[in-house]
């Protein structure tokens, strides 16, 4: 358990830093086609990877008709819906939005797949989440900034989207888990690469080094590795036991100050109350299964 936890703070630092790479990737590039470039980059690692350690991938339609899912759910929305937000709200508060996915996980848990008890501690967790992310999003709303207002809300929906995959991820139990990792993101670069090609003509671009460099190094460290220790954990701690690595990630977003940014008070009083809820939620399961 312990090395299960120490996956887990990294995959928090891991994903922490994804949305600093983002903000400096879609300066230049375009959300699709640099969504695009990460899941084909991560995905041609990964499958490098699993052939030299030995490994083949699934041939049957049912696994990949799984992974195509889970590409949905894991990638293709999720990511170009962040890409495409942080060209308007800052890194850091994507990251505070973002950290709400064990509060989506546990209400799909409860209402879908009921494998985990509901407690008032849980429900308390679950108010509180909810209560930051109005606090977050609703001055923008009350102040009628619709353009922000709706790149917030597009960073809800791509957490939401975390949370189903995290549930749907349980599905891979027995797989080494650098194989749903490649499959979700091979499939996931064969439907963004052509909507790339026909809508941002990337051979236009003229993309910066920075972005460059930031679109791979999303690639390598939060994409191909973070996903493989991801359904490693999923499997380990179960699905919102892995998704608590989100409050962890929040401090870690945050530190996108190196960019310029700067969070109201209103802003900084939403991600408290994330915090708290997700903790709320999150610790006790974790300390259960460290008892067992």
């Amino acid at each position: 358990m312990t090395t299960e936890l120490a996956l887990l703070g990294l995959l928090a630092v891991l994903w922490g830093a994804s949305h600093t790479f983002i903000k400096i990737g879609v300066e230049t590039i375009p959300p699709v086609t640099f969504i695009a470039g990460r899941t084909l980059i991560a995905g041609g690692i990964l499958l490098g990877l699993i052939r030299w350690r030995g490994f083949a991938m699934p041939r049957d339609m049912v696994s990949w008709r799984r992974f195509m899912f889970q590409a949905c759910l894991n990638s293709v929305i999720p990511f170009t819906l962040i890409a495409a937000a942080e060209r308007s709200i800052d890194a850091g508060l994507a990251t505070i939005l973002n950290a709400t996915s064990p509060i989506f996980t546990f209400l799909l848990t409860a209402l879908i797949t009921r494998h985990e008890p509901v407690t008032l501690r849980k429900l308390v967790g679950v108010g509180a989440g909810i209560a930051g992310i109005c606090l977050i999003v609703g001055t923008e709303a009350l102040g009628g900034i619709g353009h922000q207002l709706w790149a917030q809300l597009a960073v809800v929906a791509a957490t939401i989207c975390y949370a189903g995959a995290a549930i749907f991820g349980r599905n891979f139990r027995g797989l080494d888990p650098m194989v749903p990792a490649a499959g979700s993101m091979i499939c996931g670069a064969a439907i963004l690469i052509p909507l790339g090609l026909v809508f941002d003509r990337p051979w236009t671009l003229t993309p910066s080094t920075a972005s460059i460099l930031a679109l791979f190094g999303l690639s390598v460290f939060s994409t191909a590795l973070a996903f493989s220790i991801f359904f490693r954990l999923i499997h380990a701690l179960g699905s919102v036991g892995t998704t608590s690595q989100a409050y962890l990630r929040v401090p870690i977003g945050v530190g996108a100050v190196f960019l310029g940014e700067s969070l109201g008070p209103t802003a900084w009083l939403g991600m408290a109350f994330v915090v708290v809820g997700v903790a709320a939620m999150t610790i006790p399961a974790r300390q259960a299964r460290l008892a067992q």
